[in-house]
């Protein structure tokens, strides 16, 4: 493989710190490699100096003569007085950029809600930072370096930039870094991963995965003081060799070389246990929503939602952005209340939420951490254990030191960290966790995880984090944009196959219409209206819409008794006597079918809403 940029014996130190301490890497062409490593060890720096925006103290950065490189970085630097178009494609004529397949693939994945000729100036900080990782997409560059390129972007956006640099990749041959939280991204995209510590770079080979199991192997001699960071990457290991119940895919390193890490390593979770622990504490009632409905401004935003959380549920959240998931948990909560129908909650339930807003440990300006951890805690209770306050806010990633650091000063993520903690403090039975990602490293987001592993509530999740999604929830729901919400029985996946079959049909009238794309580029009228309507059925008038209508109801609403059904199935199984295997034989039995008929129905709900969409 050709080589493209090299780094040798780099040196780089902060007047407070050593950043990088003679390191040499290179980058060949075919490299896709994913940097991980703690916040503040210098993941972003590195992309600058191998860029050369930033000069090392020490050493040297070679590149191959004529080399192009592009990098995304966390400042935004678009002119906010430019259109969306002139931002992405410039002064490019439009039959030159219409008629570029690439180009057009990147608009549909990152802009497809977008104005095109929408000012820069007007857009949010998220929809800014999305037209800016299309402007770099659409160029031809041998190297693309990515600075955290997840951000703002749903499960969908995530599955189609994947899909996008494995492609681009293994058409060009060129380079790819990328500095990303994302765990199921790190493991789709990239075969190689570099660890960003202690002034070092240290390389693995594979994804994110792969990375775990060497790492482990590496902290198996490591000294005595890392055994516990040992002992929860053997738990992650341990989850990884099970694989995700809703991943098509085993992760992609070779499996017989973990057997003996992991031979003892129990399930991440007891169900059961959890369940029977939470009913303790929290009773056999939770949350009911009970045929609610949820309108705003004359909009219905949900509509007639059924939906039972029972103790020790684990239940994942996703949906498209605008579809009423921040409105559900508020809901929920008792923020606001339903147009229509009602939502109960349990005599004893405690509901704490760990919210996307960071704002809200301003009023605490001028205190330290540890004065604020005193004042509200001395020990936690675990699985009925009682654990200091100290050895929680290590499992979190403060050490001594940094508990003495004023709370005005503390990163992104560390505020997030401290958020999650006085959550816990309040020792709530129900925990709602609203993107709970943002700014946290993947060492820092395994010690979440192992927390809540052992967290007996009942736990609901929304995330764009399909590892973390994968990791901590037994079961996922979506809100599609109509109103509904529905049960994900193939998970992630089917939720992403759920939206492409909505989606179908339409894709290429929208962005006709949005940027103003002649989808007819060199064609005649004639044969791109037949590419663009040939899967089409034919509209439906009368009573056959009335009859097409009446049935899709009539499937939302099966679709809704059988998650009620299931629901109270799972509530039977915690309760039943463990031992009683015919009894326990027959709720799987009945789970399988309640599945089958799921499926069924999803599939005639496909065919009936794809009748339906095209009137």
């Amino acid at each position: 493989m050709a080589h493209l940029l090299g780094a040798e014996a780099l040196t780089l130190k902060f007047p407070t710190k050593k950043v990088f301490d003679n390191i040499t890497i290179g980058v060949n062409e075919g490299d896709r490699i994913g940097i991980v490593g703690r916040n503040g060890d210098g993941k972003s720096t590195l992309l600058k100096l191998l860029n050369r925006r930033l000069e090392p103290d020490a050493g040297r950065i070679t590149h191959r003569n004529g080399l192009t490189i592009g990098l995304l970085d966390q400042a935004d630097v678009i002119d906010p007085g430019q259109t969306i178009g002139q931002a992405v494609v410039g002064n490019m004529p439009e039959y030159e950029w219409a008629g570029n397949a690439k180009i057009r693939d990147v608009i549909g994945g990152l802009l497809n809600d977008l104005d095109w000729q929408q000012q820069v100036g007007s857009l949010s900080g998220g929809q800014r930072r999305r037209v800016a990782l299309a402007k770099l997409l659409v160029q031809d560059l041998d190297i693309v370096m990515l600075d955290e390129p997840t951000n703002h972007l749903d499960i969908e956006g995530v599955a189609w930039l994947a899909r996008h640099l494995k492609n681009r990749w293994q058409a060009s041959g060129g380079g790819l870094i990328v500095v990303t939280h994302d765990r199921w991204f790190l493991d789709e995209v990239c075969n190689l991963t570099w660890e960003v510590h202690d002034g070092v770079i240290e390389p693995f080979e594979g994804g994110y995965a792969a990375y775990i199991l060497q790492r482990n192997e590496r902290d198996r001699s490591a000294a005595a003081s890392e055994a516990r960071r040992q002992n929860l990457m053997r738990k992650e290991l341990a989850w990884l060799r099970r694989g995700a119940p809703a991943r098509t895919t085993k992760p992609k390193f070779r499996m017989d070389a973990a057997a003996e890490l992991i031979a003892n390593e129990p399930e991440p979770r007891d169900r059961v246990a959890l369940s029977k622990l939470a009913t303790q504490r929290l009773g056999k009632d939770v949350v009911d929503v009970e045929d609610m409905s949820y309108s705003i401004d004359g909009k219905e935003l949900l509509h007639d939602i059924t939906w039972r959380l029972g103790p020790g549920d684990r239940v994942g959240l996703v949906g498209v952005n605008g579809a009423g998931k921040t409105t559900l948990l508020r809901l929920i909560q008792g923020a606001i209340q339903p147009t229509e129908g009602q939502i109960k909650r349990g005599k004893t339930v405690n509901i704490a939420t760990l919210s996307q807003e960071v704002r809200e440990l301003d009023e605490f300006h001028g205190e330290r951490i540890f004065s604020l951890i005193a004042r509200e805690k001395s020990f936690f209770v675990v699985d009925k254990k009682e654990v200091g306050i100290g050895q929680l806010v290590e499992q979190l990633g403060f050490t001594q030191a940094q508990l003495q650091t004023p709370i005005e000063d503390l990163s992104g993520g560390q505020r997030r960290r401290l958020q999650f903690l006085r959550l816990l403090f309040g020792e709530p039975n129900v925990l709602i966790l609203d993107e709970p990602t943002n700014d946290l490293d993947t060492d820092i987001l395994a010690a979440m995880e192992d927390l809540l592993d052992g967290w007996p509530g009942t736990l609901i999740v929304v995330s764009h984090d399909r590892y973390l999604l994968e990791r901590v929830t037994d079961q996922q729901y979506a809100l599609l944009g109509d109103g509904h919400l529905r049960h994900l029985t193939g998970g992630v996946d089917q939720y992403l196959e759920l939206r492409k079959h909505s989606l179908s049909g339409k894709a290429a009238q929208a962005e006709t219409s949005r940027y103003g794309i002649d989808t007819s580029i060199g064609e005649p009228e004639e044969q791109t209206a037949g590419k663009v309507f040939a899967n089409a059925k034919p509209a439906l008038s009368g009573a056959a819409l009335r009859d097409a209508e009446k049935n899709l109801a009539r499937l939302e609403r099966g679709l809704e008794k059988i998650s009620v059904d299931e629901a109270k199935l799972h509530l039977d199984m915690a309760a039943h006597d463990q031992a009683d295997y015919d009894g326990l034989a027959k709720f799987v039995a009945k789970q399988t079918e309640l599945n089958d008929k799921r499926d069924q129905m999803e599939l005639e709900w496909l065919e009936t809403s794809e009748l339906l969409g095209h009137q």
